[in-house]
């Protein structure tokens, strides 16, 4: 039996490295064509490069404007991730603490968008923010993301919520401390857990989203984010893919990186909120 473990945990460790190569196959053929010439892509793009064209992250840097549209990405990003913990937090920790059936009804009614696809409500969407004046405007991006961001938020603060004591704000309300400061100097620090894995989760999403930016700035050239402005070397009669493959790792490398530092909390947070949820 002791044998056997071993050789069970090294067949384990195999067949998931062989998975885990499977799952990032299309990164490293994007890696791989970074470096390599049009000419060389369009005659093999599984094939190694026979020099390393690095003038292909110049080129991409250039006519991305990757500074002026890092910007913008990073404001939608940060402006939804925080309107999105904001009001989660607070919703969720208010739900959690009210134990009536209304407020079940309307946690119930918070969550449910989570379960309703996104393509079947775009449109409904786009025209409410056009009348909102939200469109083409990186602001008005921003504050469309709070209400989609919100549900799965709201619910992993509501299942955290219900770990922390209610006696808290009991001690809170003697100290004379009202429901706001109460919530941000005793209650917000303590959900910082699941305040973390909430921020990684909506700020991966909103940095790589795509689809609803092209929705929302699709009128405005200056307001454009990565994403779109990458998706401008595919054209309708030619496809730059060298630029293309390095305007891809322009736009994905920050957002890995933060994923890398911050990915340990991620699992401590979801999982410290589903104890008692």
């Amino acid at each position: 039996m002791r044998g056997r473990r071993p050789r069970a945990a090294a067949v384990i460790t195999i067949v998931m490295t062989v998975i885990a190569i499977g799952y990032l196959y299309p990164l490293i053929l994007v890696v791989i064509n970074s470096v390599k010439t049009f000419s060389e892509i369009m005659t093999n793009v599984v094939a190694l490069p026979t020099h390393l064209a690095w003038e292909n992250f110049s080129n991409a840097f250039t006519l991305m404007r990757y500074p002026n549209l890092f910007l913008n990405t990073l404001v939608v990003t940060c402006m939804g991730t925080a309107g999105v913990v904001f009001l989660a937090s607070m919703a969720g920790f208010r739900l959690s603490r009210t134990r009536t059936r209304f407020s079940w009804i309307v946690f119930l009614l918070c969550v449910a968008p989570m379960m309703i696809p996104f393509h079947s409500f775009m449109i409904a969407l786009v025209k409410v923010a056009r009348t909102l004046h939200l469109t083409n405007s990186i602001w008005g991006l921003g504050t469309v993301y709070w209400g989609l961001g919100a549900p799965l938020s709201l619910f992993m603060y509501h299942g955290f919520s219900k770990t922390i004591p209610g006696e808290l704000d009991d001690c809170a309300s003697i100290d004379g401390a009202g429901p706001l400061r109460a919530f941000f100097q005793v209650i917000f620090p303590l959900l910082r857990p699941v305040t973390v894995s909430v921020i990684v989760i909506n700020a991966m999403w909103m940095w790589n989203d795509f689809l609803l930016p092209l929705l929302i700035l699709s009128g405005a050239k200056k307001s454009l984010t990565l994403q779109l402005a990458a998706y401008n070397f595919f054209g309708l009669y030619k496809i730059e893919w060298q630029n293309a493959m390095a305007a891809v790792l322009l736009t994905i490398t920050p957002a890995v990186v933060f994923y890398l530092v911050l990915q340990r909390h991620i699992i401590k947070g979801m999982v410290a909120g589903a104890v008692k949820g």
